[in-house]
């Protein structure tokens, strides 16, 4: 009997042994999964702070160039065909340098494209020094043309690298984080001008200045980006000498154009950049419509649909992946889009106009939800797929040159009314529920 109790009490007291073990084995095995969780964080953070750098300088060039290049166009005296050959000559570029931008990426990487990118939309900046001091048009139009090339390889360049760095389910959160470093810059440029400049009576002769500043600003960037330690990074799959990651959905297909998810994706992006485009190209000429010519200061405005996409990305920043996951964001905003948009259609003008606040904050999360979805499983295509998605930028040309042929369809007197705007905004219908179909099904097809 004796012995037995001995027995037991030995067992019993090896399995406290082993339950010890295993109980501190597992707070050694949580610590170092911790301090891994720790460590990839810090490797995550360092790269998006190098990012969001970029992000807001380019919002800044853009701020500043978009508030001079209306300048220089008036100055130039331009006929309405002419004003037509401005905006062809920006979204152009994104057409014809899509396919080549992609195949930059290839060869030289994420990070040496951003450097060539920078150079080249120095390039086109200090182009506009010698258009106005000349009021050349055809230098002016060679100027946009050539910043559209590097802002086509930038935004081939910077938008995948930004959605594969981190975890697929958060990137549109990423994508919103950069949206408002950029659209912080985007305002900023305009109050810059003010230190050198009188912003309501600028002069064509004092427009060199801010330009070099620009371009200057440019090249420092493109020479920091040499120098910076910004890892590269490639999607799950796109190693084609590792056959462990390698996409199985990619594996078996010889073109880009057999991967339908995607094909959906840039007609969504395509989409997307329209209707983010028409409320701001718009909204000055709606208000003129609802509230008289004689009204004060209607450029007033121009401000009530970036500030509706601010408030949007850091809803996105806030909710996203913790109560949010990426893609039910894209079908919520899809369907506060199409709300908004039936407010802006049939409430009365004064009211309706404000709904295009709205409208930007439902297009606020589209770009970075649209974007991992459309790029996933994609392996050793994604550099390509990143470039036609870019080359669907595009719509922000031809949506809102519909929009305004729609206008003047609906046109029944000299002047637009506030019911010609309304009907012509039932563009944003169908381009919403596409959003929506590509959110709740169409990005799904491949798994089919």
């Amino acid at each position: 009997m004796f012995q037995f109790k001995k027995e037991s009490h030995s067992l019993l007291k090896s399995e406290m042994n082993v339950s010890n073990y295993i109980f501190h084995y597992q707070i050694t095995l949580k610590k170092m999964t911790n301090k891994q969780s720790s460590q990839g964080e810090n490797t995550l953070i360092i790269p998006l702070l190098i990012v969001g750098v970029l992000f807001f300088v380019i919002g800044f060039g853009v701020g500043i160039s978009g508030f001079l290049t209306p300048f220089l166009r008036d100055a130039l005296n331009l006929s309405v065909t002419e004003s037509y050959l401005v905006t062809a000559a920006i979204f152009s570029a994104f057409v014809v340098f899509g396919a080549p931008a992609g195949w930059v990426i290839k060869k030289v990487g994420y990070k040496m494209s951003m450097l060539i990118a920078f150079f080249i939309m120095a390039l086109g900046m200090i182009l506009f020094v010698p258009s106005a001091n000349m009021a050349s048009f055809p230098i002016f139009l060679l100027a946009l043309f050539i910043g559209g090339i590097g802002n086509t390889l930038l935004q081939a360049a910077v938008n995948p690298y930004v959605t594969i760095i981190g975890p697929h389910e958060s990137a549109a959160m990423r994508m919103c984080l950069m949206g408002i470093m950029n659209k912080l810059a985007w305002w900023m440029g305009p109050l810059f001008l003010g230190l050198f400049l009188d912003l309501k009576n600028v002069q064509l002769s004092q427009v060199s200045f801010p330009f070099y500043i620009v371009t200057g600003i440019l090249v420092a960037l493109g020479i920091f980006m040499y120098f910076v330690p910004l890892p590269e990074v490639k999607a799950a799959g796109e190693d084609e000498n590792d056959a462990s990651s390698a996409s199985v959905y990619a594996a078996g297909r010889k073109s880009v154009f057999q991967m339908p998810h995607l094909l959906l994706g840039v007609f969504a992006l395509f989409l997307y950049v329209g209707v983010e485009t028409i409320p701001m190209v718009s909204i000055i000429g709606f208000a003129k419509a609802v509230f008289g010519e004689g009204m004060t200061n209607p450029a007033g405005y121009a401000k009530y649909v970036p500030i509706g996409m601010f408030v949007g990305y850091v809803f996105g920043v806030i909710m996203i992946p913790k109560l949010l996951s990426q893609t039910t964001a894209l079908k919520l905003f899809a369907v506060i889009g199409i709300i908004s948009s039936f407010c802006v259609i049939f409430l009365p003008g004064e009211m309706g106009i404000y709904s295009l606040v709205a409208i930007g904050f439902a297009n606020s999360i589209m770009w970075g939800a649209i974007w991992p979805l459309a790029i996933a499983d994609l392996g050793k295509f994604t550099k390509t797929g990143a470039s036609l998605l870019v080359m669907g930028i595009v719509g922000g040309a031809i949506l809102p040159l519909i929009f305004g042929f729609l206008v003047d369809l609906f046109k029944t007197g000299e002047i637009s009314s506030v019911s010609d705007y309304q009907n012509a905004y039932w563009i944003f219908i169908p381009a919403y529920l596409f959003i929506l179909y590509f959110g709740t099904w169409g990005y799904q097809i491949r798994r089919k």
